[in-house]
């Protein structure tokens, strides 16, 4: 069986690849898609088959992909262009005749109130109208999108933002590769939608006690309007469309875009997520 990733070269697609290897996966049988020529020299080094590919190249992109059993597509970053190259990833999948299609999405995509999850609907409209059976990978967020957060306790002893009492379940990364992982290489998840959150949703206020504990020195956190998130973003350099869509973002996330905790993740995963405690103490 070949199981096929596209996004190789990133932090997820590169645990998803540590993930099915650990699970005994061949190395022969795992095909490393990307973009980045040197990224993937690295993982042939490894004695995995890769390929740069050209996802503007449709034609190509579906000779590259041909005989692949299982297909992993994982998100790309680019917001506002990437929707037009998922469609493309997409058909040439069909192109290929791919029989097993997974897709990183977001959270509830179909019905968030995240304004960033509006790529993930898109794209997930597009796998469903070709026709290749599919399997909905629906990340939540990543505890490692606050290790700043967890740095600026560190340094400065406060944490300031607009997400106020918001709370969210985050989850290592590895976690979400590990469930990728499993769904590439066991059978009968086809036609499913997983949601992958965190078992627990946590506040900034527990965020920065968890932090005071374990860094031994006093650390606040203070809810910032939006108006004064947006000052302070600014004032840290960023441009204006940045700095809102930081804030609208955060503003998502005070009102529960990342809250959600159905079970999924830990269910495929086979165990409970992993606490953020733990988490924050491999960042110490």
């Amino acid at each position: 069986m070949t199981i096929a990733i596209i996004g190789a070269t990133g932090k997820l697609g590169g645990l998803t690849i540590d993930a099915l290897l650990e699970r005994g996966v061949d190395v022969g049988d795992i095909l490393a898609l990307g973009r980045n020529a040197d990224r993937l020299a690295e993982i042939a080094d490894r004695g995995l088959r890769t390929a740069v590919i050209d996802l503007n190249d449709i034609a190509g992109t579906a000779a590259t992909l041909a005989g692949v059993e299982k297909l992993l597509l994982v998100s790309f970053g680019d917001l506002g262009g990437r929707v037009a190259q998922h469609g493309n990833a997409i058909e040439a999948a069909r192109q290929a005749g791919v029989p097993h299609l997974a897709y990183t999405s977001g959270l509830q995509a179909p019905t968030t109130i995240l304004r960033l999850a509006a790529d993930h609907k898109a794209s997930e409209e597009l796998v469903t109208a070709s026709g290749v059976p599919a399997t909905f990978l629906r990340n939540g967020w990543y505890t490692e999108n606050h290790l700043q957060d967890f740095a600026a306790a560190r340094e400065h002893g406060l944490i300031a933002n607009s997400i106020g009492a918001g709370r969210i379940a985050t989850a290592p990364r590895k976690e979400f590769a590990e469930a990728a992982a499993v769904v590439l290489s066991t059978p009968g998840h086809e036609g499913q939608a997983y949601e992958l959150s965190g078992d627990v949703a946590w506040s900034f206020e527990e965020f920065a006690a968890t932090a005071q504990e374990l860094l031994g020195t006093p650390v606040h956190y203070q809810a910032l309007t939006s108006e004064a998130e947006r000052d302070q973003f600014l004032a840290f350099g960023l441009d204006e469309g940045t700095a809102g869509f930081m804030v609208a973002l955060n503003a998502d996330m005070r009102d529960g875009a990342m809250a959600a905790t159905p079970g999924d993740l830990a269910r495929l995963i086979g165990r409970p997520t992993e606490p953020l405690a733990e988490t924050m103490k491999r960042w110490l």
